[in-house]
């Protein structure tokens, strides 16, 4: 009855137990992202318009943040900042942005955020609709508050403004979880703390992503609706090194959301000016790693006359049986670009194979390539065939043209009205 009466009890834990795994699975822990469309964004266009209806000024105060938004647009990205037709802003314009809006019987106050499609703006203006973007950059979220770290083990606020930011005006190419599934199974605060390279390339693979970002914030509390002082780190990769930081703060509980967004738009400024300065630079640690080459048995056929082996007769005029691996970071504007690129590489004497190993449309992609000769070599063969080549040994990034969109653009923080 003992031996029993234990049996029973740990095949009822067991099912505890996997009751609670699937449980922590089950069911969203976060918010998926809001916009990843990668829009031209301008924010902050104050309008004043007063007609004989509220539906006809808020129309009307639509219609003005249009025409001041596309003017600051076209002057940021050097196109003069000359006036379209109203239909044909129709046409571009992919949403409209309420930051905060009055409206009465016959007036609408509002500063409006303006969302501009990318590729239809890209040809009106005559320039590259694909940026310089980094390469996908995994986003894991840290809040800390009240000393308790969280990630995706519950829904909250920083999670949520990372949600709520716009990507398209930033280099930035992020991969934002949304926290549903496995999430927060593979991604938690214990996670950020293990450095090693094999689990953190399997989780990086499964999000598509070459790299990790973690955006850490400290909330303070003076006490419960008071004031609130957030800590804001920045950092990077599974070493978790320090980019940079700041300190924001708000008088009450209430403008948690405005200091979070605040929090957001910083920290991503500071992941930009790192890019710019090599400080998010490649990982080799994290690149998946190389296959390994077949071995080949000697042959020890002999001849029947002098019994000499067959390497003997043939000495060392066999080619090696390894080449070097070479990473080539690339643009991958479209599919077909893939494909393009990876035929061009083949085509160089001496490459034995090249393939896409992480695949970003829209960014930065990654492929091996195997090469019968010094990474030197290939460098100077791939500049011969128009490439714009950078970085040395065997992680070159190629280019095919220089983009003509401005690098770097500065993020409209505080647009004029």
């Amino acid at each position: 009855m003992r031996v029993r009466t234990l049996f029973s009890s740990l095949a009822g834990a067991a099912l505890l137990l996997g009751a609670g795994a699937f449980a922590q699975i089950e069911g969203g822990r976060g918010v998926a992202p809001v916009d990843s469309s990668g829009d031209f964004e301008v924010s902050g266009v104050a309008v004043d318009v007063a007609a004989k209806t509220a539906d006809a000024a808020r129309l009307g105060g639509w219609r003005l943040a249009q025409r001041k938004a596309w003017v600051q647009l076209s002057r940021r990205l050097g196109g003069g900042g000359g006036l379209i037709s109203d239909g044909t802003l129709d046409q571009i314009v992919s949403g409209i942005v309420v930051e905060n809006e009055q409206i009465g019987p016959s007036r609408y106050i509002a500063k409006l955020g303006v969302l501009f499609d990318r590729g239809r703006a890209a040809s009106i203006l005559g320039i590259s609709a694909y940026s310089d973007r980094s390469r996908p950059m995994l986003v894991v979220p840290l809040q800390v508050s009240g000393g308790v770290e969280t990630v995706f083990e519950q829904r909250n606020d920083w999670q949520e403004a990372w949600a709520r930011f716009r990507t398209g005006n930033s280099t930035l190419d992020y991969v934002r979880p949304s926290g549903n599934g496995a999430d927060s199974l593979l991604l938690n605060a214990g996670q950020i703390a293990r450095p090693g390279r094999g689990w953190w390339r399997t989780v990086i693979d499964q999000y598509g992503a070459s790299d990790i970002l973690i955006p850490v914030v400290r909330l303070y509390r003076s006490y419960p609706g008071g004031p609130i002082i957030g800590v804001f780190q920045a950092r990077h990769g599974p070493d978790n090194s320090l980019i940079g930081s700041f300190t924001l703060r708000v008088g009450s509980a209430a403008g948690l959301t405005q200091l979070l967004d605040t929090g957001v738009t910083r920290m991503d400024a500071l992941y930009q000016q790192a890019l710019r300065s090599g400080a998010l630079g490649f990982d080799p640690t994290l690149a998946p790693p190389p296959a390994p080459e077949p071995e080949v048995a000697p042959d020890t056929a002999t001849d029947d006359a002098g019994g000499e082996t067959l390497a003997e007769i043939v000495g060392d005029t066999a080619p090696a049986n390894a080449g070097i691996p070479v990473t080539l970071q690339f643009d991958t504007p479209s599919a077909s670009s893939v494909a393009n690129t990876e035929a061009l590489v083949r085509g160089i004497p001496g490459v034995r194979g090249a393939s896409t190993t992480s695949l970003a449309l829209g960014g930065l992609s990654l492929m091996r390539v195997t090469y019968d000769g010094d990474p030197d070599a290939l460098r100077a063969a791939l500049e011969v065939r128009g490439l714009q080549v950078t970085g040395s040994g065997q992680t070159l990034r190629i280019r095919r043209a220089p983009q003509l969109l401005p690098p770097n653009l500065p993020s409209d923080t505080n647009p004029t009205g």
